[in-house]
């Protein structure tokens, strides 16, 4: 027998994990920023573990020019951090332009008032936690935060990929029956729409009324 070319034993096994590793499912990136190193490491693990990619900043400035270079869709931050904290932290990345939508989820202190919640969701958090972290909370706050960004994407691929009619405005489906853009959107995404008029509309509606109404002269 011809002895075994290992060489080619080593080219097969790097070709296998290559492709092993193209199969497998893509894990979520996750930037955690947190100026405590032990509930750094601690947050890191916890999320390592429910399956994520983690990249560690250790205060908002960090977390920031991380997030600048190299956008994630989840970003979990402490508040209070000295320098750019974490509301700080979260308005950058809601001014941060031509990126898919980022998904916040802030870590807070028990003593945390309503008042301040408020001014934290009108920065544009999406969700928190109270410190010391619950695994369990986490993972179910994880979870919201993956459905959330799954309807965010299917939202942007509708908005990319819908064949609009540039008279009517109607949407053509795949049977090329043409619909409203409303009824198209509920049946792909199960979303509702509540219904109002513009200020243009409502001025022409109004015209029209009055118009109807004053009769032939």
């Amino acid at each position: 027998m011809w002895p075994p070319d290992l060489a080619m034993i080593e080219h097969e096994a790097r070709l296998q994990t290559r492709l092993a590793a193209a199969l497998a499912p893509k894990r979520t990136r996750v930037l955690i920023v947190e100026d405590d190193l032990v509930s750094a490491k601690v947050l890191s693990a916890l999320m390592q573990r429910l399956g994520y990619d983690v990249i560690s900043a250790f205060d908002g400035h960090e977390g920031w020019q991380l997030f600048n270079a190299e956008p994630t869709r989840l970003i979990v931050s402490d508040w209070m951090m000295p320098g750019t904290d974490g509301l700080s932290l979260c308005r950058k990345v809601r001014d941060r332009p031509g990126i898919p939508y980022t998904y916040f989820i802030l870590l807070t202190a028990n003593r945390t008032t309503p008042e301040n919640y408020a001014l934290a969701t009108d920065a544009g958090v999406d969700d928190f936690l109270t410190k010391p972290i619950d695994r369990e909370a986490l993972q179910m706050r994880l979870r919201v935060a993956e459905r959330i960004l799954q309807f965010t994407a299917e939202i942007r691929q509708l908005k990319e990929l819908i064949p609009i009619c540039v008279y009517c405005r109607k949407v053509r489906d795949e049977q090329d029956y043409w619909e409203q853009v409303e009824t198209y959107i509920q049946k792909e995404t199960g979303s509702r729409f509540s219904h109002g008029a513009c200020p243009e509309c409502c001025e022409k509606e109004i015209a029209q009324l009055e118009s109807d109404s004053a009769g032939p002269k």
